[in-house]
């Protein structure tokens, strides 16, 4: 296909997802963005679009299948093609799991785990070979917190998802990953959103001949 890539970020907003966005731009890439706050996403859209990109967005909740759908599917149309898709939501519900109730951990699941699905069954039209899909994961997938039990329990789903998507769309030309990141989020150091971001980028590019689906980033 002609022109530009294109990147689709689920939960855009101003952390890792929007550093991820800049990267993009800065590469060459179209974007498009999915997030719950239309004034976050213009105030992005806005910069990424001094940076040359052309950019849609869509306010969207990520658990409302069809709106996320609709959303995606709109702005892949417009686009003309998607060439990489990011996930980056989770819900973080400070809860033992002895507070936390089952319908909650599957509303946080929904939205850390399912909503990945969504988003990959609406630009599975358009992917084609060399085509990513990557996810912002976390050491909480191994070394849980018991105060935010449902946590672990979606980046520790969202891993082995991936995997499976992985070994599903390989055959297509299409490869996913996870980064595991093994660290606290901060404005210096090691784990600040542009290092994770870069992170990712490079998670994306490994050698196919030697592709792992979870990366782990520790700094």
């Amino acid at each position: 296909m002609a022109g530009r890539p294109v990147a689709v970020v689920i939960a855009a907003g101003p952390g890792v997802s929007g550093s991820l966005a800049r990267r993009f731009a800065r590469e060459g890439y179209d974007l498009a963005l999915v997030g719950r706050e239309s004034e976050v996403l213009q105030a992005l859209a806005d910069e990424l679009e001094a940076r040359g990109a052309t950019v849609r967005y869509a306010v969207a909740d990520v658990t409302d299948a069809p709106a996320l759908t609709a959303a995606v599917t709109g702005m892949a149309d417009e686009l003309g093609r998607v060439d990489w898709l990011h996930f980056n939501p989770s819900a973080f519900r400070q809860k033992t799991p002895v507070d936390l109730t089952a319908e909650e951990l599957l509303t946080d699941v929904g939205l850390g785990v399912g909503a990945l699905l969504t988003a990959l069954h609406a630009v599975r039209p358009y992917l084609r070979g060399g085509a990513r899909v990557t996810a912002t994961g976390s050491m909480a997938a191994d070394k849980p917190w018991n105060e935010a039990a449902s946590l672990g329990v979606q980046k520790a789903g969202l891993r082995n998802l991936v995997h499976s998507i992985d070994a599903t769309l390989e055959p297509d030309g299409v490869r996913a990953v996870s980064l595991t990141v093994r660290g606290t989020l901060g404005t210096d150091g090691p784990f600040t959103p542009d290092r994770v971001a870069d992170a990712i980028w490079d998670a994306g590019h490994q050698d196919e001949s030697d592709w792992h689906t979870e990366v782990p980033y520790t700094g």
